[in-house]
């Protein structure tokens, strides 16, 4: 609907930001110019960005990345970034990422790829939108989920370590623990949940808090919808990438408004720099996928309204999730003091739902000053974080024989 007039504002763009234009060099027309882009951006849907991780170092050396896709499913890719390299590389520890499937790709995780590939070997689950999956495809829900995270283990094989970053704790949790009960040889050596909401009862958040305000035919009703013919995924139920990207800006409305102002003077002044910042940012915010309907309302029902998985009540494809079965797979918890959307304790919970864990197994890590995509971005994630995160897979890379 917002297309012609998105076309507009981009023509005024460039009419009244191009050097052969006299009122290019106006202030009057670098304003104009410039609300023409901010209009024209917010409204533009943005496709999926590239991880772009061309290298990185290793022992001091620089050394090539490629990506390739290991194994894929409909509704996920398994990327690694394999190193390239003439000589022998040191032995790093194998490490699958599980990206959330919560809005955002995989891609809002490339500070945190970039960060683990100087001393291990990294994989991701790369998530695909649901409005791109055929109906033919079939469904996917939260019990798919675990699957999926099951199925990449088997592929990765032993001695691989999972790191779940903040929604995907859960189905991360939830897979281990079936894979010890059943004896899978799989099983991770090391799982790190970071910023999770394994029990949204302690310290709820403002999501949290909204996810518990409504009935579950109430998100049925007021938030899905259905793919539109153009798409691949036409006629399949999905909750909109959309609206989970401007829930996420209206818990911090102020800031989006004051950056997009800061953007809106930066034009003005010719600050160009700055300018190319806010824009790298956004592209890589507002770039956001749709959620099947049937993951999305599970997820609500069992993560944030019913908490089957703390209460020891979920059962996952007729499967029991028993969080008491994991005996081997080391466990540490990552959670930051200012996080708003996973407050603290509800990944830390993780630690008493795995009672017969031996104790030297366990690891907690409290990020001070530290908010929810601090955990595993930006400087605070690099500098405070990681080294621990890295720590604790190294201590149990070798603890299975």
């Amino acid at each position: 609907m917002m297309s012609p007039a998105r076309v507009m504002a981009e023509t005024m763009q460039h009419m009244f930001s191009h050097p052969l234009s006299p009122a290019s060099y106006t202030r009057m027309g670098r304003a104009i110019a410039a609300g023409s882009e901010i209009f024209e951006r917010a409204t533009r849907r943005h496709g999926k960005p590239e991880f772009g991780i061309r290298d990185t170092m290793v022992d001091g050396a620089r050394v090539g990345i490629v990506e390739e896709i290991a194994h894929a499913r409909p509704f996920a890719q398994l990327r690694h970034f394999r190193k390239v390299h003439d000589g022998a590389l040191p032995h790093q520890p194998r490490v699958l990422v599980v990206a959330p499937m919560s809005g955002h790709y995989a891609t809002l995780l490339r500070d945190t790829v970039a960060a683990l590939l100087p001393a291990h070997d990294v994989f991701i689950t790369d998530w695909i939108s649901a409005s791109e999956v055929p109906k033919e495809s079939g469904n996917f829900d939260l019990d798919d989920y675990v699957d999926y995270v099951i199925d990449f283990l088997t592929v990765l094989g032993p001695r691989t370590h999972v790191i779940a970053v903040c929604q995907p704790s859960v189905p991360v949790l939830a897979a281990v623990a079936i894979m010890e009960d059943e004896g899978h040889d799989a099983a991770p050596r090391s799982m790190t949940l970071m910023g999770g909401p394994i029990d949204t009862r302690m310290s709820p958040t403002k999501p949290n808090r909204l996810a518990q305000s409504r009935p579950l035919k109430w998100f049925e009703r007021s938030v899905l919808s259905t793919v539109p013919a153009v798409y691949p995924g036409s006629g399949r139920r999905v909750y909109p990438g959309f609206l989970q990207l401007s829930g996420f800006m209206s818990m911090n409305a102020d800031r989006h408004l004051g950056s997009t102002m800061k953007h809106f003077q930066h034009l003005v002044r010719g600050d160009g720099d700055s300018a190319q910042a806010h824009r790298k940012f956004y592209d890589e915010y507002l770039a956001v996928m749709d959620l099947t309907a049937e993951f999305y309302l599970q997820t609500i029902d069992i993560a944030f309204q019913r908490h089957l998985l703390p209460r020891g009540l979920w059962m996952s494809r007729n499967r029991k999730v028993d969080t008491k079965a994991i005996t081997s797979t080391a466990l540490m918890t990552v959670e930051g003091e200012h996080d708003d959307i996973s407050g603290p304790g509800q990944t830390r919970v993780a630690h008493g739902l795995c009672a017969n864990l031996p104790t030297e197994k366990h690891k907690h890590f409290f990020a001070l000053g530290v908010g929810h995509y601090g955990i595993f971005n930006g400087s605070r994630w690099r500098k405070m974080i990681l080294p621990e995160v890295t720590s604790f897979i190294l201590a149990h890379d070798d603890a299975r024989n």
